[in-house]
């Protein structure tokens, strides 16, 4: 089974450099615990895990203490991690993002959007099959972004980059969750996933709605769950 806990998937990192790499495996760490809220980051001591200069790593520190996991100190930073507070946070945007942008479908033509959906729906389910946790992630994810993306609306997608890294790396912790409860569980994701498109291709308002609360209802409890105790 491929896990995600240890290291971020390199097959995510295709077009990444240095300095995001370096964010990506930090940010994993900050947010699954193996790096504790309160612990202090050397420029020096990373650059030497990584084998570069600080260069790529101030780069990466910076990146994370936009993202509001770590405070910046002089030569490192603190590690700030993500309390329930923090979670919250991050899905009351998620929620504000998607179900804006899935209203917004009730007025198109979804057809397309609807056929690329299902296709990722089939790579989700065949990953679970194989009970491969970062491929089935990483349909999950992407699955979503199609949507954001066919909304066609500048400010959201602004908005959904300044957390689109933070949500990737939730969405490889939630997904071991998923897994750890069976095949039973995994199967109402993929069926979540079923609902949230044929709400849109009712093209109906409120059906819409109703989907997008419900999935994040339940999406919140699975993530509370995957993550250390405050």
């Amino acid at each position: 089974m491929a896990t995600a806990t240890n290291h971020f998937p390199a097959a995510w990192l295709k077009s990444a450099g240095l300095g995001e790499t370096i964010a990506c495996e930090l940010r994993l760490a900050i947010v699954n615990g193996s790096i504790p809220h309160g612990e202090k980051l050397s420029e020096n001591r990373i650059a030497a895990d990584f084998g570069t200069s600080r260069s790529p790593v101030r780069e990466a520190l910076k990146t994370l203490s936009n993202e509001g996991l770590i405070r910046l100190e002089r030569m490192g930073a603190i590690v700030l991690g993500m309390g329930a507070r923090e979670i919250q946070e991050l899905y009351d945007v998620r929620y504000t993002i998607e179900s804006f942008v899935q209203e917004r479908m009730a007025e198109r033509d979804t057809g397309a959007l609807i056929r690329l959906l299902e296709q990722i729906i089939d790579k989700m389910e065949l990953a679970a099959k194989h009970r491969d946790i970062v491929e089935f992630s990483y349909r999950d994810f992407s699955f979503h972004e199609a949507i954001i993306a066919e909304a066609k609306h500048n400010r959201m997608m602004q908005l959904w980059k300044s957390i689109r890294q933070l949500v990737m790396t939730v969405m490889l912790l939630t997904t071991e969750e998923v897994f750890a409860q069976g095949e039973s569980k995994v199967a109402a994701v993929i069926g979540k996933h079923r609902t949230i498109v044929a709400a849109l291709r009712s093209n109906d308002s409120a059906q819409i709605q109703q989907g997008v609360r419900e999935y994040f209802a339940d999406s919140y409890v699975t993530l509370r769950n995957s993550l250390p105790e405050d």
